[in-house]
């Protein structure tokens, strides 16, 4: 089974001066590579078993509870557009398990309380049976990259990881305090979201030793990286949990700053003041999320998911044209027009 879902109509909007070329719509882009997500899907659920009950337990719970998939989904088409050919189901998996390791990590070290309608896992199994299942499968995950990818991707991959943690320990510094500068914001989704992003769409790139479209496949990432996680920033005051399965106004809940919070506060005089007091209480939560959107922060926010977008398909350029590459533009555009 795929986990690709389609959350809104298909976007018809282009950013300024692109050729006007029609947007592939979601099931269009998977189906280019429909049997790559299926070995992915499968190979997925087999790495996530394990000899030791608890740890398999852990990881099946997690990969159950389903997901986007788009690690994967980003990996298959970058990789056949630079003319990867044969089995991609490992190279595939190596962004997905990166991705399940750190949720696993994330929700003990946020106190996540729930994650894709369900309980998160470590308060189904405790947090050191989920802390190092969510080892295992990072470690997985350099294993894979090193047979299916080779030196170079297992080496970026190292430094990915290193990236992510760090983004994580900056993120967590900043919880509660509402003070955080736009560069440190900007600097924590680069690392957090955008890194991991970029190593799917260059790994088949580095797999073949092409140098130059690696390096673009790796700017594209790091642009629409970005762009996806501001467009999930944004969902958090304006989306509902069919989109993000979490509850509206649950960043603000737990004290996180992000791109609207951040415009909404350089706009309302008073705002960050108000919120040095840290987290705010349930009953606060509508009031802020109403002002937040009044103030022009969202549309903001948007406006600058949509400009990396832009960079990301500049990124492209020097691809050769293909149905993959096609679709990778599409899911840029996907990516954040499931905002608009």
């Amino acid at each position: 089974p795929m986990h690709v879902q389609v959350t809104r109509p298909e976007p018809a909007g282009l950013h300024a001066g692109a050729p006007r070329t029609r947007v592939l719509g979601l099931p269009e882009i998977v189906l280019l590579v429909a049997d790559d997500m299926s070995g992915a899907e499968v190979l997925l659920r087999e790495l996530t078993r394990s000899t030791v009950p608890a740890v398999e337990e852990i990881g099946q719970y997690l990969v159950e509870a389903g997901g986007k998939r788009l690690r994967p989904l980003l990996t298959a088409l970058a990789a056949r557009a630079v003319g990867v050919e044969g089995e991609l189901s490992e190279l595939m998996c190596v962004g997905e398990l990166v991705h399940l390791g750190s949720l696993l990590h994330d929700d003990v070290v946020d106190e996540g309380m729930e994650r894709r309608g369900q309980p998160t896992a470590h308060r189904v199994h405790g947090n050191a049976g989920v802390i190092l299942t969510g080892d295992v499968c990072l470690a997985r995950s350099v294993v894979l990259a090193a047979s299916a990818g080779g030196l170079r991707a297992v080496h970026e991959l190292g430094c990915t990881i290193t990236d992510m943690s760090e983004g994580e320990v900056i993120q967590l510094q900043q919880k509660g305090s509402f003070d955080m500068p736009l560069e440190s914001y900007l600097d924590v989704i680069d690392k957090k979201s955008a890194a991991l992003i970029a190593w799917c769409a260059a790994a088949g790139a580095w797999k073949l030793g092409k140098e130059e479209e690696a390096e673009a496949l790796v700017a594209f990432g790091r642009a629409v990286g970005s762009a996806f996680q501001i467009s999930d920033d944004i969902l958090d005051y304006v989306g509902d949990k069919r989109q993000t399965g979490k509850r509206r106004g649950q960043d603000l809940a737990e004290g996180k700053p992000t791109l609207p919070l951040i415009l909404a506060m350089e706009r309302v005089p008073d705002l960050a003041t108000r919120l040095r007091g840290g987290a705010p209480s349930p009953e606060r939560i509508p009031a802020l999320l109403a002002e937040v959107q009044a103030s022009g922060a969202i549309e903001a926010a948007r406006a600058e998911a949509r400009r990396r977008v832009g960079l990301a398909l500049e990124a492209l350029e020097i691809l050769e044209d293909s149905p993959h590459k096609a679709a990778l533009q599409s899911l840029a555009h996907h990516l954040v027009d499931r905002v608009a």
